[in-house]
């Protein structure tokens, strides 16, 4: 491991109300799951209004999940988190993997299978995704695993246009593949059900991306989502196929699952008025501290 960088995250996200409402439960995935890749130095989370009780647990994906309860009704409910972290980078992410797993197809074996057929599950195949995803293969035979996984993570990059999208939900990976457009979650989507295609294990990542001055990486701003993919030898590798990211560059993970739906960010329930709903206002920043 190289020198770590130190970065504090800031996320706050606020609900607006026409009028006082009551809320039902809330579940937040904001703190980053630490490794030996990212330690954990210090962390804040603030509610307003303040919760009744406030509780974490570990999902079944080990994600540290927070749940707040609330005894008072508000016409804002505003949640800000305060994380310092740090960040290590894989100084060469050229991964060894096992020689059986460094050309493509290749089998997991009896145990990795196994643990792995949540991963491998496909839930909207799509002939098209198919036929895209077998692009990658080397016309002569021989195709390296990590020459596939890079050249489809710089396709997604290089050929699509991406657009950031605030409302809930993801397309389906055929439905993204024709546009030729999406946000971040949809090529994380996309790009797990093509590698699921050709028999590999995915899983959905949800988290932050730390993006310089300098850089020109999208996805900031706001929370973040690629992918990983399980090769044997380097085991969960991430995959950005937004920013045409392999390792874990400027990634800050939160949380991991098989699919979105799992690992979103912040979800609850509020009673009362259907057109009191105002919207939701979301703010994320990643800084260096130096």
């Amino acid at each position: 491991m190289n020198v770590p960088q130190r970065l504090t995250v800031r996320h706050q996200s606020v609900y607006r109300y026409s009028e006082p409402v009551r809320f039902g439960e809330h579940r937040m995935m904001f703190r980053p799951r630490a490794s030996h890749d990212l330690r954990l130095l210090t962390t804040q989370l603030q509610i307003t209004p303040t919760p009744e009780r406030l509780h974490w647990l570990h999902d079944v994906f080990d994600n540290s999940v927070a749940v707040a309860t609330f005894s008072v009704e508000a016409s804002e409910l505003r949640f800000r988190s305060v994380v310092t972290l740090e960040h290590y980078e894989a100084p060469l992410p050229d991964y060894s993997l096992e020689t059986y797993a460094s050309t493509w197809p290749f089998a997991y074996t009896g145990e990795e299978a196994s643990d792995l057929v949540n991963a491998r599950s496909r839930h909207h195949p799509d002939a098209d995704v198919d036929r895209w995803a077998r692009r990658f293969i080397d016309p002569s035979g021989t195709t390296g695993t990590m020459a596939l996984l890079r050249s489809m993570t710089l396709e997604i990059k290089n050929g699509f246009m991406y657009m950031r999208r605030t409302e809930k939900g993801v397309n389906r990976p055929g439905e993204t593949l024709r546009r030729r457009c999406g946000s971040c979650r949809d090529f994380a989507v996309l790009m797990m059900d093509a590698v699921r295609s050709l028999g590999l294990a995915a899983r959905f990542v949800s988290g932050y991306i730390f993006v310089p001055d300098y850089d020109t990486a999208l996805g900031g701003g706001a929370t973040h989502a690629w992918l990983q993919i399980y090769l044997p030898g380097a085991g969960w590798v991430d995959f950005d196929p937004t920013n045409s990211i392999v390792g874990n560059r400027h990634l800050i993970r939160v949380a991991v699952a098989w699919n979105y739906e799992q690992v979103l960010p912040l979800w609850g329930t509020w009673h009362g008025s259907m057109c009191s709903f105002n919207g939701l206002d979301v703010d994320v920043s990643v800084t260096e501290d130096v």
